[in-house]
C-alpha cells in the first residue's frame, strides 16, 4: 500500500551528491535525488534556488572583506614583533646594532635627489653617531593632518567639512586603525578626513622626482670653518626666495601652494601664504618681495566677502600677520586691514556663556559652532588673546581686549582642571568644560599654554592669575605627563585619559622647551630651564632618530622595557608637515644659553628639509614617510605656517643679532609673529 503522510509527520530534505534522505517517523527510505525533486511543486523549487542564490551571493561578498581583515592582522603583528635589528640606539657612544664584523649600509640616496651630500664638520661634532635602521613595515593610510587647512572642497564651505571625535579616538588612532576623524593642528579645528591630501597621482609622482637638494657645497668635511652663520642665513633666505617663487608661480594670491602639481588650494580665499609671510620677509631684508605682497594687500585683499572662517585660525595668521607687520614697516595700510578685519571677527563672541564660537561669515556678520557641536576647543578660544588684546592697544577701542579677557577670566575660575591641566574641549552654550578626563599638550590644548605665560609677558608681567595659571599648570605637566624612557633616559611629555598615561607625544609638544625658557627668562622657577633642555634633546631626536632626519608627526616613547629602543613610530604617524616648533623652540634656546650645538641641530634639520622636501620647480612639500628616504612620498602641499614660522625661526636662530625682536621687548604669537611687550599694564 502506497504511504501517505500525516499532515503532522516530519519530513526533511537532505540533497547529497548521489542520494536524498526521506525521515517519516523513523523510517528511512532511499530514492533518488533526482525523482524527489521532481516531486516538488514548481513554488517550491523556484524557492529553494533563490535561497540557494542568496547564499552563494552572501559568500562571495563576504569573502574579500575576511580577507582584508587576515591581512591587515597580519600586518600590524609584523609591526608589534619587530626584532631587534630594526632599531637604532639614539646617543653617541652606544654600539651599533650591526655584528662586530658587518657594516653599517651605504647612505640612501633619494628619488633624483643626487647624491647624498656630507653635512659640514661643526654639525658632525654634535651628531649623534647613530646606526640606520631599517624600516618597518608600511600599512598605507590616510593620515589626519593635524595643523592645516582642508583641501579646497567645491560647493562646500569649510564648516561643512568637519566631524566630532569620540572620545575613544585617540585609542584608535594609536592600534593603527583607519579613521574618519582628525584632528586640528594646534587645538584650533577639528579637521574632517577630507583635510589629507590624496595619494599622489601618477603624474604627481613623476613631478616628485623634481624634488632636489640645496645644501651648500662648502658644509664637505673639513670645511666647517668656511660655513659661517652668514652663511646659514642665506641659506634660510634661498630657501625663502625658493618657496616664494612656487607661491609666486602658481599659488598668487591664493591661501597655500600644491607645489608638485603647480597648483593651489584655498581654505578661506583671504592669501594665507602671503599674509603669513609679510614680516618673514621684512625681517629677511627681502625688499622686492615684500613689495610685491604689499601691493596685492592694497589692491586685492577684501574681507567683504561671504565666507566661514575660522577664528582662531584667521586670528593667529592673518590679524596676527598684519599687526606684526604693521609694527615692524610702520606702514598704517596694516593697521587699517587689521581694524577692518578685527571688527568682523567680532560676532563670533556673542555667545550665551561669552566663549566664542569657532567659526565667524566675515561678510555677514554672524557667527556659529561647527555643525555637529555646540563644543570649541580649548586652544583656539584662550590663544586669541595676544593679537585682539593689541588691537584695543593701538585702536583705543577696549572692546576686543574685553571680550577675551573675560574669556581667561571665566576659564581661571572654571570648575573641572586637574592640577592647572585643562580638558580639550568646552561648551559655547553652558561655559563649562566638555569631553573631561583627557589632558594633552598637544593638539586642541597645547596653545593655552603658551598663551599663558606669553599674555602675562604682553601685559608688562602685572596679571597675577595669568602667571598663577601657568606655573599650576607647568607643575601639573611634572607630575602627570613627564616620564623617562627606559632604556637611555629620553624625557618626555605624553598625555592621560582618564587617569590612564599614554605614552604618546605629539611633534606639536615641542613647543614647550622653548616657552619654558622663555619663563625661565623672566625669573621663573631654575628646574622650568632644566627640563626645557631635557626635552629639547628629546626632540632633536625625534629628527635623528629617522632615516630622512625630518621627525614624525608622533612619536611613542619606550617604558618598560631596556632593550635599547627609546623612540618608535606607528605606520600612521610617519609624515611630517615641516613644521616649526621644534626650530621655533631650538631658537629660544640658543638665544638664552648660547650653546652652539642648537645651531648645528637647527643646521641639519634645514639641509633635511632641502634634501627631502624641496620641489626644484619652486616651493617645499610636505611628505608622508620620514622613514624611507628613497620614497617620502611627497604630499603636494605647502602649508603658510612653514614661511611663517619654520623658516623665519631658522633665520632668528641663525643671526648673531640677539637685538634683533629682542626677547625683552617682543613677544610672538602662536604663528611667530612679533608683537611689542608693553611697558606697563593698559589704563
Amino acid at each position: 500500500m502506497m504511504y501517505q503522510p500525516a499532515r503532522k509527520d516530519f519530513i526533511s530534505l537532505t540533497l547529497t551528491d548521489q542520494n536524498c534522505h526521506i525521515y517519516n517517523n523513523g523510517k528511512h527510505r532511499k530514492q533518488s535525488c533526482w525523482r524527489k525533486w521532481k516531486q516538488l511543486s514548481r513554488l517550491q523549487r523556484s524557492l529553494i534556488l533563490v535561497l540557494f542564490a542568496l547564499l552563494l551571493i552572501l559568500g562571495l561578498q563576504s569573502f574579500p572583506h575576511m580577507s582584508l581583515q587576515r591581512r591587515e592582522l597580519s600586518s600590524k603583528e609584523d609591526w608589534l614583533e619587530m626584532n631587534e635589528n630594526e632599531w637604532k640606539p639614539p646617543f653617541p657612544g652606544i654600539n651599533s646594532v650591526f655584528g662586530p664584523n658587518e657594516k653599517a649600509p651605504a647612505p640612501v640616496v633619494g628619488p633624483n635627489l643626487g647624491p647624498v651630500v656630507v653635512p659640514d664638520s661643526v654639525s658632525e661634532l654634535h651628531r649623534p653617531n647613530i646606526p640606520v635602521f631599517q624600516k618597518p613595515p608600511i600599512i598605507k593610510k590616510i593620515f589626519p593632518n593635524k595643523r592645516g587647512p582642508p583641501s579646497l572642497q567645491k560647493n562646500r564651505n569649510v564648516s561643512d567639512t568637519f566631524v566630532m571625535p569620540r572620545p575613544e579616538q585617540d585609542e584608535e588612532r594609536d592600534n593603527g586603525q583607519k579613521q574618519e576623524k582628525v584632528v586640528s593642528w594646534r587645538g584650533a579645528i577639528i579637521e574632517a578626513v577630507q583635510a589629507t591630501e590624496p595619494p599622489p597621482s601618477v603624474n604627481e609622482k613623476d613631478n616628485a622626482a623634481h624634488l632636489v637638494p640645496d645644501i651648500p657645497a662648502n658644509t664637505a668635511p673639513g670645511t666647517a670653518s668656511a660655513v659661517t652663520n652668514i652663511d646659514r642665513l642665506e641659506a634660510v633666505r634661498d630657501s625663502f626666495r625658493h618657496a616664494w617663487k612656487g607661491y609666486k608661480d602658481y599659488a598668487w594670491g591664493h591661501d597655500e601652494l600644491k607645489p608638485i602639481s603647480k597648483s593651489f588650494g584655498e581654505w578661506f580665499g583671504l592669501g594665507l601664504t602671503l599674509i603669513d609671510s609679510l614680516d618673514t620677509m621684512w625681517i629677511m631684508g627681502l625688499k622686492e618681495e615684500f613689495a610685491e605682497a604689499r601691493q596685492w594687500v592694497e589692491k586685492e585683499l577684501s574681507f567683504n566677502q561671504n565666507v566661514d572662517v575660522n577664528l582662531f585660525e584667521t586670528t593667529i595668521r592673518v590679524l596676527g600677520g598684519l599687526l606684526s607687520t604693521y609694527h615692524l614697516s610702520g606702514d598704517q595700510l596694516f593697521l587699517d586691514k587689521a581694524k577692518d578685519l578685527g571688527s568682523r571677527l567680532m560676532p563670533a563672541f556673542k555667545t550665551p556663556s561669552k566663549i566664542p564660537f569657532s567659526d565667524v561669515n566675515i561678510g555677514k556678520g554672524t557667527a556659529h559652532p561647527p555643525r555637529w557641536t555646540s563644543d570649541s576647543s580649548m586652544a583656539e578660544v584662550t590663544s586669541i588673546q595676544l593679537e585682539f588684546r593689541e588691537l584695543s592697544r593701538l585702536t583705543q577701542e577696549p572692546l576686543y581686549k574685553d571680550v577675551v579677557d573675560e574669556v581667561m577670566m571665566k576659564v581661571h575660575k572654571l570648575p573641572g582642571k586637574h592640577d592647572g591641566l585643562i580638558p580639550m574641549f568646552i561648551n559655547t552654550n553652558s561655559g563649562q568644560f566638555s569631553h573631561r578626563g583627557i589632558y594633552t599638550l598637544g593638539a586642541r590644548a597645547d596653545s593655552y599654554y603658551e598663551y599663558l605665560l606669553k599674555q602675562w609677558i604682553q601685559g608688562g608681567r602685572m596679571e597675577d592669575a595669568l602667571l598663577e595659571d601657568y606655573i599650576e599648570a607647568i607643575n601639573g605637566v611634572k607630575k602627570h605627563l613627564v616620564r623617562q624612557t627606559a632604556h637611555h633616559k629620553l624625557t618626555f611629555v605624553g598625555e592621560l585619559s582618564h587617569n590612564r598615561f599614554s605614552p604618546k607625544m605629539d611633534h606639536l609638544v615641542c613647543f614647550l622647551p622653548g616657552t619654558l625658557a622663555l619663563g625661565a627668562h623672566y625669573d621663573l622657577p631654575g628646574d622650568h630651564m632644566d627640563l626645557a633642555v631635557e626635552l629639547m634633546e628629546t626632540c632633536h631626536q625625534m629628527y635623528t632618530q629617522m632615516e630622512t632626519g625630518l621627525s614624525p608627526e608622533i612619536a611613542h616613547f619606550n617604558l618598560h622595557s631596556d632593550d635599547g629602543h627609546d623612540i618608535f613610530v606607528k605606520p600612521a604617524d610617519t609624515h611630517n608637515l615641516l613644521r616649526p616648533e621644534t626650530v621655533e623652540s631650538l631658537f629660544y634656546m640658543y638665544r638664552f644659553t648660547k650653546d652652539p650645538k642648537y645651531r648645528d641641530w637647527g643646521w641639519e634639520i634645514l639641509q633635511n628639509f632641502n634634501k627631502y622636501t624641496k620641489v626644484s620647480d619652486g616651493g617645499y612639500t610636505s611628505i608622508n614617510n620620514v622613514r624611507d628616504p628613497e620614497n617620502p612620498e611627497p604630499r603636494d602641499k605647502m602649508e603658510s605656517f612653514f614661511l611663517g614660522e619654520t623658516l623665519k625661526y631658522f633665520y632668528l636662530l641663525f643671526s648673531d643679532e640677539m637685538e634683533l625682536l629682542s626677547l625683552d621687548k617682543y613677544v610672538f604669537n602662536t604663528e611667530a609673529h612679533p608683537l611689542p611687550i608693553w611697558p606697563s599694564a593698559p589704563k
